[in-house]
Order: C-alpha cells, then structure tokens, then sequence
C-alpha cells in the first residue's frame, strides 16, 4: 500500500522552488484578501526560508514582531514585508491592470 503524504508537508516540499513560491504568493494576491497573502507568505517562510527564526535574522526583523506579522490577523508594513522577501530571494514588482479599455470609452 503506497504511504500517503500530507498536505502541509506537500505544500512546504513543493514551495522550496523559488518559482513556485513566488506563483504561490502571486496567486495568494489574486484573492484580494491580506489575510491570504500573510498566511501565503508564512507557508512560504517555513519551506523557503527555514522558518521564522531564521527568516528573523536574516531580516534583521525581531522574532515575535514577525510571528505576529506571519499570524492569521498580521498586516505586514512594506518595509518588513520586502525584508522577508529579500531574505528568501525573492522580489516584489508591480504590474499595471488588466483593463478593459472598451469599459473606458
């Protein structure tokens, strides 16, 4: 009988690929919903990052300060937010909308 895997232990294994991190928390983003986002960005502090420990540190950002970010009702301010995201190599950029520009005329 073939030993199944857990989900959270799927998830973290597979978002040790930076590109696949990085469309994680793209599509964390889609959802327009912060609380998403943050509990994208923890799934991705703990399999890319090694944790909030070490993301701590090499951030440069104080260990309970980034749990409480990381928590369900965190609000990362930009600056820390960039930090982690530096920390795990990854980047943020931003892209102009979709607009449909026959709604505007």
């Amino acid at each position: 009988m073939k030993k199944s895997i857990q989900y959270k232990d799927y998830l973290l294994k597979s978002l040790q690929n930076p590109k696949k991190a990085a469309a994680y928390l793209n599509a964390a983003l889609e959802e327009n919903d912060p609380k998403i986002f943050t509990i994208a960005l923890k799934d991705v502090v703990d399999a890319l990052g090694g944790g909030v420990g070490k993301i701590a540190k090499q951030s440069c950002l104080n260990r309970e300060s980034l749990y409480k970010m990381l928590s369900k009702n965190g609000n990362p301010r930009l600056n820390s937010l960039t930090q982690v995201m530096h920390s795990m190599g990854l980047e943020i950029h931003v892209t102009p909308q979709k607009i449909d520009h026959r709604k505007i005329m």
